[in-house]
């Protein structure tokens, strides 16, 4: 059974390294990885396809900026986010706003498992778990 899972593994992998072009997740080479699947139907498809998905899902995630905020933000502010995060990853990093009014003021940005905290409600959690 071990075995089984490891060969679901290694597939998925093997079919995540052809979906990537120049570093960058290729849109077509997803599709024609599916396309493939689709048509050959290897052993465990259903198990493949869903350790395939979580790793094209990861790899999008890291190339995209979640900005959560409180209030209102500005075009310019979040232009400033994309380039710094792509500065710091050495890739394109695309933003996306998502307002979240729980944290009363401030920004938090996600990038993939990366998370940069600047808001009221992440310090006042900040101050709680110190005291």
């Amino acid at each position: 059974m071990a075995s089984g899972k490891k060969q679901v593994q290694l597939l998925a992998r093997q079919f995540f390294k052809l979906s990537v072009v120049n570093g960058s997740l290729s849109a077509e080479r997803v599709a024609g990885v599916l396309e493939y699947v689709e048509k050959h139907r290897p052993a465990n498809t259903l198990a493949v396809l869903k350790a395939y998905q979580r790793l094209v899902a990861a790899e999008f995630a890291r190339g995209q900026a979640v900005v959560e905020h409180a209030g209102a933000v500005s075009e310019a502010v979040l232009a400033s986010i994309a380039a710094a995060m792509t500065k710091k990853y050495s890739r394109p990093v695309s933003v996306v706003a998502k307002p979240n009014a729980a944290l009363l003021a401030g920004l938090r940005v996600r990038v993939g498992d990366d998370t940069y905290e600047s808001s009221v409600a992440g310090q006042l959690a900040t101050l709680a778990a110190s005291v």
